[in-house]
């Protein structure tokens, strides 16, 4: 009986004491929202086309359609031209933000509202990585995304550092000003009946809303440590459950994946990778996928590979040798998929979704190589742009005059 009250008891405070995979959520929080803006900045062109007032999805086959369903978009608030260029421009902009880790709690649920706004609005528009996007972009609010590699980590240790030598810091007027500016806004559409429909999104915009105000009004007022610490267990906690729960997603959606194509009788004969490569839509490099297709062991090896890997890969989790050989694997395939088959945006989601499993020392390593090659680079800047910096003229070849330069 001791020994499982001590087995609960350590699993409480696991889940309890602190948040897990800091890496592992900001290469998801890097991977997703690069992938978004990517595509976002790609479409600018296009945009008119594919979400806005020119698409062949006009505005009154979306009303119907979101009357049905009940899902979230904010372009169907208005079929003015300015509110769907400000609600694009508010999805690049939230996109960039956290990428940077520039207040990720809030940028988060901004860039999860740019991207149901958008793929909403539209839903015949994507490839298959808009599915998992969708999906990632509402876990990552419950996540601590920022705690390494952002601008909130780099302020917080600033703050630290100046805390140490004994400086004044100053209160953070940015958050609280960006909470009443975003609560006003959050009123206004509420007591406009703009939420209406499926409950989900408006949950999520007052809970984190609410969460944040009483976050800083217990920094700020708490007479003793035990109301923040009890909030950072709560966090923790929170943190914790999404991050399990975008693990149990990309096993699912691998799983799903791999037991559907053991039904299909092309996946069967070990012939179904040769029918899209000689798909024109498919082909951006019809060189290269004659190349590959020319072999019928090839395809075949691909194909029964590809099946083997993703059945497989949630029984690995168990054994992290195995499990990083087809974490490897599974980030090659989509790879070649982004190259081959000209998918890049799907590939691109699905690596990001993988990227939870890879190991914490991979990343630090990671990140440690990073570092360098942007402090190498900064070296290289202040060179240029320094002129102390730059190597001193050669000494004369006289010795006499090289005698007085010593001497000096």
């Amino acid at each position: 009986m001791n020994r499982f009250a001590l087995a609960i008891s350590a699993a409480i405070a696991r889940v309890t004491e602190s948040a897990h995979g800091p890496y592992q959520t900001a290469v998801i929080r890097i991977g997703f929202t690069a992938t978004w803006l990517l595509f976002l900045l790609r479409e600018f062109p296009h945009r008119q086309e594919l979400y806005g007032p020119d698409g062949p999805w006009d505005f009154e086959l979306a009303q119907q359609l979101i009357g049905t369903n009940g899902s979230f978009t904010a372009l169907i608030w208005s079929s003015s031209q300015f509110w769907f260029e400000s609600v694009y421009v508010l999805a690049v902009l939230s996109s960039v933000l956290l990428l940077l880790g520039w207040r990720t709690r809030t940028m988060s649920v901004l860039f999860m509202v740019g991207v149901l706004s958008l793929q909403n609005r539209s839903i015949f528009m994507g490839d298959g990585g808009d599915n998992v996007l969708h999906l990632m972009c509402v876990y990552l609010v419950f996540t601590r995304c920022g705690q390494v590699w952002s601008l909130d980590e780099r302020r917080a240790r600033l703050a630290r550092e100046a805390r140490a030598r004994g400086e004044r810091i100053r209160p953070d007027r940015v958050g609280p000003a960006l909470w009443g500016v975003l609560g006003v806004a959050l009123v206004a559409v509420t007591a406009a009946g703009r939420l209406d429909g499926d409950l989900t999104v408006p949950v999520i915009l007052w809970g984190v809303w609410l969460a944040q105000a009483v976050w800083w009004i217990v920094g700020r007022r708490a007479a003793t440590p035990e109301p923040r610490v009890l909030l950072d267990v709560v966090g923790n906690i929170v943190h914790n459950g999404a991050l399990l729960v975008i693990m149990a997603e990309a096993c699912l959606i691998y799983a799903t994946a791999g037991w559907y194509k053991i039904q299909g009788s092309r996946w069967q004969d070990g012939t179904a990778v040769h029918y899209p490569l000689h798909l024109d839509y498919f082909s951006p490099w019809p060189a290269l996928a004659e190349l590959l297709s020319s072999s019928g062991t090839m395809v075949m090896l691909i194909t029964y590979g590809t099946v083997i890997v993703q059945v497989a890969f949630p029984f690995t989790l168990f054994n992290r040798r195995v499990k990083n050989v087809l974490l490897a694997a599974m980030i090659t395939e989509h790879a070649v998929i982004a190259v081959v088959l000209g998918l890049p945006f799907f590939s691109l989601a699905m690596i990001a979704a993988d990227a939870v499993f890879l190991p914490t020392s991979f990343l630090r390593r990671l990140g440690g190589w990073a570092a360098r090659v942007r402090g190498g680079l900064s070296r290289l800047m202040r060179r240029g742009d320094d002129p102390a910096a730059l190597p001193a003229p050669r000494t004369p070849e006289n010795p006499e005059q090289a005698h007085v330069g010593f001497t000096a």
